[in-house]
Parts: structure tokens; C-alpha cells; sequence
């Protein structure tokens, strides 16, 4: 898939482990999970709000394109 989810490093930049990050956000861990794993269709904006907000960050620090 040509769009990369790098949560995987923010959290680690952050020293946040998933499950606080679930918990502060409002969503389930099985959801993070998804979304970490790449294998969400979707992310609604006031969730990538959320995350960006909670790790203190931009959209693009979680999210990239890659054509590989």
C-alpha cells in the first residue's frame, strides 16, 4: 500500500506506549492497532486530530506516501 503509518515512531518519539495513546484519544486498542498496522481503509479527521494533538504533531509526521 503506497500510504506508510508511521504512529509506530511517534509513539516511541513520545515515550507513549498504545494503550495510553488509545485511552487519551477515545478509541479502542484493537483500533490503534488497525491504524498502526496500515491495514485501516479510512481515518476520520477528528481521530488523526486527536492523535496529532495528543503526540504533539503534524498529520504528515504519521502518515506518508511511498510509490514502493
Amino acid at each position: 500500500m503506497p500510504i506508510i503509518v508511521n504512529l509506530d515512531v511517534m509513539l516511541a518519539k513520545r515515550k507513549m506506549r498504545s494503550k495510553d495513546l488509545a485511552e487519551k484519544i477515545g478509541i479502542t486498542t484493537a483500533n490503534l492497532s488497525i491504524l498502526k498496522s496500515g491495514k485501516a481503509k479510512a481515518i476520520r479527521f477528528s481521530t488523526l486530530e486527536a492523535i496529532c494533538k495528543a503526540l504533539d504533531c503534524q498529520p504528515a509526521d504519521i502518515l506518508e506516501y511511498s510509490e514502493k
